[in-house]
């Protein structure tokens, strides 16, 4: 089985220092401060479209020019202030290496999450890294996690994508993969009730995925 992990909201717990980066250029360019929430309907689509939507609540439609690159720089400053991995996810990661194959897909920047999975040790789990600026197109398409597939010699039938948000829903759906959403993720929010189906898996920490992952084994030696 090849278990996909997106990485923020789903691995760590970053919308704070987010929401502070996001904030700083905001600031920068005469705009409001938001709250945790506000920037959580902001992420998931890439540090690009992040900027794009902080600049026009600045009062910017058209991003300017070196405003991506400023927010970089500033994120860079910020990311690892409280940035951690949710509670039991290195344990849950542990023991899903031994009998699964593991890889990330985020529509993040390369250069940050490579930053924040080094610090705090999640580097040591993924080898297969499908990152926001690379040459697959960014999630939704699936084309970055069916390459993913592709180098694991996985199906659709023995794959997991695992992630916070809509966006990451919406990758599973395109792919024709299973999908299991982290109710304790700070995108999950952004789910609307209506398009979780039966078959969804949905999990409240990181170690019910261990759970989760026993119950279908089970059912399907059954």
């Amino acid at each position: 089985m090849l278990i996909v992990f997106d990485f923020d909201g789903t691995l760590v717990d970053s919308i704070h220092d987010l929401t502070e980066a996001a904030n700083d250029l905001s600031a920068a360019y005469g705009g409001p401060r938001h709250d945790e929430t506000a920037v959580t309907f902001m992420v998931g689509e890439g540090a690009r479209v992040l900027v794009a939507r902080i600049m026009e609540q600045a009062g910017h439609p058209e991003t300017p020019a070196g405003a991506y690159e400023r927010f970089l720089q500033m994120y860079d400053r910020r990311m690892l202030d409280t940035t951690a991995p949710y509670p039991g996810t290195i344990d849950m990661l542990a023991v899903l290496e031994r009998s699964h194959r593991l890889a990330m897909l985020t529509n993040k920047p390369e250069a940050a999450t490579r930053r924040i999975m080094s610090y705090t040790g999640l580097d040591r789990h993924f080898q297969d890294c499908v990152f926001g600026d690379g040459e697959w197109p960014r999630k939704p398409d699936p084309a970055g996690l069916r390459s993913l597939m592709e180098k694991n010699g996985a199906t659709e039938a023995t794959t997991i994508l695992v992630g916070d948000s809509d966006v990451d829903l919406a990758t599973a759906r395109a792919a024709g993969v299973q999908v299991c959403l982290t109710r304790y993720g700070f995108g999950f929010r952004r789910i609307s009730p209506s398009l979780i189906r039966p078959g969804d898996m949905v999990i409240d920490g990181p170690a019910d995925l261990l759970d989760v992952l026993a119950a279908g084994s089970r059912i399907t030696q059954g």
